[in-house]
């Protein structure tokens, strides 16, 4: 029997099958069933108010407890309820220290040799240049980092959490837009999913909302600008290493000024080598390691400023009206315009603020900025500027110049200590951002290993490790060792973030927070065009090295896209091609075969429906398992999902047929748990279904009817509904040969003799559990589909290229489904399909 794709009856309609149940019953456990009575009348009023929303909002006839539930806001999700205690702010504020600002505080290593105005005449830079570069740096430095990230994109983040990922899911969220292709209404039932918002109603802010649910286009174009700012923190995490190890090396020709720049170039590389070859190892994320390190950096830098200050020319102070910054363009013109492609290097590592927030609080980012970085930077700079004032000809080597002899060779230390711990920064805020990535299906699935036990999202991804060191390397040997041709590659990277930022930022305000139409637009238009202005300077050096963040980002922008659109039409293919409930009703209990004692989890992608796989199984196979759970596992574009919320849980068709469907649902900044955890998990989620099932399906309503929620505040929420993500892991292996209704006989015990409903009742939970326990322990299997992807043979040849060549070639390269969970080769299964997409 052939199962009929058009077929009418789907597993999401609720009518009565078989016994009568319905198939899409959903059901909460309560923790403490004893105390359900008790509970009983004060949850049905709360119950019945939230089912009549749920139905007008998504059109069940029925509700399921999962929605009613889902929609209640957890106390530890409110956003801004936690005030940090003084003592926790000012340890937060310090740990930040080291994990946070070691990029924009090693940037005095180069930025006045990197300004291409200031390299113009030979003798050195002239008075009025240089206090026009400073006054320039002093206000993009108040404007860029302090104004715009400190004081107003800190307070975006998505539930703690940062980064061009995090605005972009709190714009779908609030959208509507789908970011995976099986995401359900439900969904946005989470608690981490609901949003806090300022007010009830915006008329333009749901006007902006109706635009973007409606037009694919602007979709496509928000999604795209996400995976830009992707590609540029990968490029940060390549240029980071490069500059700011070279900056910190080339202060050894200083003491020796015979060393030539290839030995310099040699020692460098041999530090990134290193440096990259010691990430298996993990580091503490939370920077107590690092914090007093670059404590002392700022503390030196600044202290030597203002020596410096004093000593050769107080007057640049006057750099801080912002007067200069006009003249400065006046006098200089177009040199003036080319030279912000190096002064924009003072603000390197800005993005990192927000990007870690998940580690701190925003009070103790804003405290450790505004106390130590920003005035021991603007000090630091004003000193060069003071010393170059008097010293023109030490423009090249304006940093390790400028110190007093005696501390020479302890800022080198220091110095090449912050540029290390700068680079180590960067490098885990790409591991971090390409875990994301593969969450939400934008990139290829790599081997993600969590090195800390204690600190949650310190991972380590190999493969991107292996290319960011050979990319690394080869720039440093490619330029030279020439810190002014990789500056101008830096800068574009540094600069298409922020403008994404600020795009992303924008729709917040009025998507969000609904904030003033026209302070959205001033916010926009004034920090727009000046990260703008800065980005055309960027782009003007790209004969001179600038070409390098863009061959990088294009290269990784391109993998993404073909990899998210592959997956995108493989979906839909699946679901197109799934199969009906009747079919699989046609077949009977022992769905056409001999059901053998066992439980066998059938992962699939889709969130509704029977998978195609499930025919091929019951055509090819001799035997089904007598318990057969099809598994989704679904990432969200949200950052976590509780414990609680984690599990959703129905029974597919009636209750002899033995079959649920399980969907997990994870977040961007989730790892799933061993394969051990995961089971041991899933089957405590299952039994706990299954008891309350029985007790709601026996539990009289006031109306006469079932219970539609019964579960008590405070109780585990292990809910039904459908869900999916990316294909997972499965195995499979068949237990004894004995017939389901040979073991059926053996293993359950009529319960006809009770005498009372609540005897039955009791037995029938008791019996089904039991059963489930009795099953596992002859063997759980893994079944998995082994897809091979193709693109439809009346396909252009640019279809069949991406899809059949190099997504071909990128999913054979990356890792398997069997690989990310970990599952065991012996109890593993994989059914081999073509796709045509």
């Amino acid at each position: 029997m052939e199962p009929s794709a058009s077929s009418t009856t789907t597993e999401s309609e609720l009518k009565p099958v078989g016994d009568g149940r319905r198939e899409n019953h959903v059901s909460t456990t309560s923790v403490e069933l004893s105390n359900h009575t008790k509970s009983l009348n004060s949850t049905t009023s709360k119950t019945n108010g939230s089912a009549k929303n749920l139905i007008g909002r998504f059109g069940f006839s029925r509700v399921d407890s999962l929605d009613v539930e889902s929609s209640k806001m957890p106390k530890d999700f409110l956003h801004g309820k936690n005030k940090d205690k003084t003592s926790i702010m000012l340890a937060l504020a310090f740990q930040s220290l080291g994990v946070i600002y070691g990029d924009v505080g090693t940037s005095p290593l180069y930025v006045y040799s990197e300004t291409y105005v200031l390299n113009q005449n030979p003798a050195g830079p002239s008075k009025e240049d240089l206090v026009g570069v400073l006054s320039l740096i002093i206000w993009t430095l108040t404007l860029i980092p302090l104004v715009k990230y400190v004081f107003i994109v800190l307070w975006a983040g998505d539930r703690g959490n940062g980064g061009t990922f995090a605005l972009y899911s709190l714009i779908c969220r609030h959208a509507r837009i789908n970011t995976v292709s099986n995401q359900s209404p439900e969904d946005r039932e989470l608690s981490t999913y609901k949003l806090d918002l300022p007010t009830r109603s915006a008329k333009r802010a749901a006007n902006l909302k109706g635009i973007l649910e409606r037009s694919k286009v602007l979709q496509r174009i928000l999604l795209l600008m996400a995976l830009v700012g992707t590609c540029a923190v990968i490029g940060d995490g390549v240029f980071t290493p490069a500059i700011s190890v070279l900056s910190a090396i080339s202060g050894i020709q200083v003491p020796a000024p015979n060393l030539s720049q290839g030995v310099v170039t040699a020692i460098s590389c041999v530090i990134l080598f290193i440096l990259f070859m010691v990430q298996r190892f993990g580091t503490d994320k939370v920077g107590y390691t690092f914090a007093p390190i670059i404590l002392v950096w700022f503390l030196s830098i600044g202290l030597t400023g203002l020596y410096n200050i004093f000593k050769h020319d107080p007057s640049v102070l006057k750099a801080f009206n912002p007067a200069y910054c006009f003249t400065f363009f006046t006098r200089n013109k177009r040199a003036g315009w080319i030279s912000l492609g190096g002064i924009v290097l003072c603000i390197t590592g800005t993005e990192a603020m927000f990007a870690d927030l998940c580690h701190f609080s925003v009070r103790s980012i804003q405290l450790g900025f505004t106390t130590i970085v920003y005035p021991f930077l603007l000090m630091a700079y004003i000193g060069q500027a003071a010393y170059l004032s008097k010293h023109p000809e030490h423009l090249s080597q304006t940093f390790y110049k400028s110190i007093p002899s005696p501390l020479f060779w302890p800022m080198f230390v220091v110095a090449t200590a912050a540029a290390i711990i700068a680079s180590q920064a960067m490098i885990s805020a790409t591991y971090s951002i390409i875990d994301q990535s593969i969450a939400l299906s934008c990139f290829p699935r790599l081997r993600v290993i969590h090195t800390s036990e204690k600190y949650h999202g310190q991972i380590y991804v190999p493969e991107i490790n292996y290319i960011l060191m050979v990319i690394t390397i080869v720039i440093c040997i490619a330029f030279k060792g020439s810190t002014y041709l990789i500056g101008n590659a830096y800068g574009i990277a540094v600069v298409s973030v922020m403008v994404v930022t600020t795009t992303f930022l924008t729709l917040i305000m009025i998507l969000v927070w609904q904030v003033n139409l026209w302070i959205a637009l001033a916010f926009s238009i004034f920090f727009g065009s000046i990260e703008l202005v800065y980005f055309s300077s960027c782009l003007f050096k790209v004969p001179e090295g600038g070409y390098t963040p863009l061959i990088i980002g294009g290269v990784a922008l391109f993998i993404m896209c073909t990899w998210h659109y592959a997956r995108k039409r493989s979906y839909d293919f699946e679901v197109r091609n799934k199969i009906s409930l009747d079919w699989v009703l046609a077949l009977g209990s022992n769905l056409g075969g001999v059901r053998v004692p066992g439980i066998g989890l059938i992962y699939t992608e889709l969130a509704q429906g029977i998978p195609a796989i499930f025919s091929h199984l019951i055509s090819n196979l001799p035997s089904m398992h007598s318990v057969l759970v099809f598994v989704c596992v679904k990432h969200l574009p949200v950052p976590n999902i509780p414990d609680d919320e984690r599990f959703l849980l129905r029974r597919v068709g009636p209750q002899n047929f033995r079959m649920f469907r399980c969907v997990v649902r994870f977040g961007y900044k989730d790892y799933h748990e061993d394969i051990k955890d995961f089971e041991e998990l899933l089957f405590a989620n299952l039994s706990k279904f299954i008891r309350t099932e029985h007790i709601e399906s026996w539990q009289p309503a006031s109306n006469g009817g079932l219970q539609d929620d019964i579960r008590p505040d405070g109780a585990t929420a292990v809910t039904v509904e459908p869900f999916s993500e990316d294909s997972t892991n499965h195995s499979i292996l068949f237990g004894s040969q004995s017939s389901q209704e040979e073991y059926d006989a053996k293993q359950i015990t009529p319960l006809s003799t009770k005498s009372s409903l609540e005897s039955i009742k009791e037995g029938l939970e008791v019996d089904e559990v039991q059963y489930l326990h009795e099953v596992r322990r002859k063997k759980v299997a893994y079944i998995l589909g082994h897809t091979d992807v193709r693109a439809q043979k009346d396909s252009n040849v640019v279809r069949k290229v991406v899809i059949d060549d190099i997504y071909g070639f990128l999913r054979r390269n990356s890792r398997s489904n069997v690989m990310a969970l970990n599952i065991p080769q012996e109890s593993l299964l994989q059914v081999g399909m073509i796709n045509y997409i």
